[in-house]
C-alpha cells in the first residue's frame, strides 16, 4: 500500500477569536472548522501520514467532545508537533489532546524523511536545524505567514496562501525552493 505524507500547521480549531485576529475568511468558527475538515479529507487518505505542526485546537476544556469529534472525522494517521496553544498554562500537553488517537506520542519536534531528504519539523521557525548543511528541510508554523522562510525552511500554516487550509505534500511545499543535490 502506498502511503503519502502531508504537512500542516495552525488549524486552530474552535479558536473563535482567531477569525478576527488573523483574520480568516469565515463567518463563524463552525464554518472555519468544517472547511478545514473538508479540505483535509479532500487530499488525505485513510492510511496517509499527516504531520500537524502545532496549534491543533483551542478552548479545549470547554469543547473536548467537539475536538474529539473533529479529530475522528479527519483522515490519516496524525502526528502532533506541540504548539503554544496545545498546552495548559503549566506547559503540559492539554489532556484533551493527549487523549486523542495520535499515531505517536506528541513531541515538540520531529524528524522524518521525504523527497529523499531529512525533514525537521517544529512549531517554531529556526535559523538552524539538524542536517541543515546537508540539504535538510525545516517546516514550521506559528507565524501565520508573517515570517518568511530562511534557507530551506518555510511556514506550513493553513493561512499561508499556497497551503490554503489544506495539508500539503513535500513536493508541493518545496516546489519554489532551490534544493541542493543530496549525497
Amino acid at each position: 500500500m502506498f502511503v503519502r505524507k502531508f504537512y500542516v500547521s495552525d488549524t486552530h480549531l474552535l479558536h473563535e477569536r482567531l477569525l478576527d485576529m488573523q483574520p480568516r475568511p469565515f463567518l463563524s468558527i463552525e464554518e472555519h472548522d468544517e472547511h478545514i475538515v473538508k479540505c483535509w479529507n479532500s487530499v488525505v487518505g485513510d492510511h496517509d501520514h499527516v504531520y500537524h505542526l502545532g496549534d491543533f485546537a483551542f478552548a479545549l476544556s470547554r469543547n473536548g467532545d467537539r475536538v474529539r469529534e473533529l479529530f475522528s472525522r479527519m483522515k490519516g494517521r496524525k502526528y502532533l508537533i506541540i504548539g503554544n496553544h496545545d498546552v495548559t498554562k503549566k506547559g503540559d500537553l492539554h489532556p484533551t489532546l493527549a487523549a486523542l488517537d495520535w499515531a505517536a506520542r506528541p513531541e515538540h519536534a520531529l524528524r522524518t524523511r521525504d523527497g529523499g531528504r531529512d525533514v525537521y519539523m517544529s512549531h517554531y521557525a529556526g535559523r538552524t536545524w539538524p542536517s541543515q548543511h546537508h540539504g535538510a528541510i525545516h517546516f514550521y508554523g506559528h507565524s501565520h505567514g508573517r515570517l518568511p522562510g530562511y534557507g530551506l525552511s518555510r511556514d506550513v500554516g493553513v493561512d499561508v496562501e499556497d497551503v490554503a487550509f489544506t495539508p500539503r505534500s513535500f513536493t508541493e511545499l518545496t516546489k519554489n525552493m532551490e534544493l541542493p543535490d543530496v549525497k
